[in-house]
């Protein structure tokens, strides 16, 4: 089974993440499957915007695959380690792109509505960074783009303690553009995305470069990259993720 569908319809690239059986957490097929769609949409001009969603009625993404990572593989595209988590957290690209979280968004999930321009979700959808009850904290973008898409002080609650939010809250907090019912969820981005693409193709693009400033966050990923780097190396990520395998509590040690 691949890891990634990708469909068009009409001027709109539908990119699924199937990996229901495991949450549509994110191994090294899912990251390259949605690196090279990302890259297929940013080279033909009849594809005006891309929507994002996960298969299956559960999740939309739990984020990367503990269990892959516990096994020592690699959940990034070969040779395109730079596109991150899912081929898509720092794989910046003018076309406008739409979460369509269609269930729970935690961790990487979470991480990928931060990176998509627009989101709508379902209403039984959750988001959340829950990386640092695993020993670990949301290196794939969260740790810099929650606070800089929410309020400082809700941001790092939700940072801190790893609990998650309901799709109302997100909504309040401006962290998704709509609530639907959740078979609604991929027709209600799809009509976004439509909506979009009716406007002038590099219009479009050139405002959203123009809006967002630039397409990458450099300095923010260098310092992320370096914090997850110096993190890896130690006995509480170890006990986290053998913990999470386990389904224990974990027994930190702060070394």
């Amino acid at each position: 089974m691949s890891a990634v569908l990708v469909e068009q319809r009409g001027h709109v690239l539908v990119i699924v993440l199937n990996r229901p059986q495991a949450m549509n957490a994110v191994d090294a097929a899912l990251s390259t499957g949605v690196g090279e769609a990302l890259e297929r949409a940013e080279a033909d001009p009849d594809i005006r915007a891309v929507v994002l969603t996960g298969a299956g009625e559960r999740a939309f993404c739990a984020g990367a695959d503990l269990k892959a990572l516990s096994r020592g593989e690699s959940i990034f595209a070969a040779g395109h380690e730079d596109w991150g988590l899912a081929g898509y957290v720092s794989h910046p690209i003018s076309t406008p792109t739409i979460a369509a979280v269609n269930g729970f968004a935690l961790g990487g999930g979470t991480e990928l509505v931060l990176a998509s321009d627009l989101a709508v979700a379902a209403d039984t959808a959750t988001f959340g960074l829950p990386e640092v009850a695993r020993g670990l904290f949301a290196a794939a973008g969260g740790a810099f783009r929650l606070p800089e898409q929410l309020p400082r002080k809700v941001a790092m609650e939700m940072i801190l303690t790893g609990e998650p939010i309901t799709a109302a809250r997100a909504l309040e907090l401006g962290l998704i553009n709509r609530v639907v019912p959740a078979s609604e969820v991929l027709d209600a981005a799809l009509a976004l995305a439509e909506r979009i693409a009716a406007n002038a193709p590099l219009a479009v693009q050139a405002s959203k470069r123009v809006a967002l400033g630039r397409l990458s966050d450099d300095a923010a990923w260098e310092q992320s990259n370096r914090e997850i780097v110096a993190l890896a190396g130690t006995e509480d990520v170890r006990e986290g993720t053998m913990a999470f395998v386990q389904k224990r509590k974990p027994d930190w040690k702060a070394r």
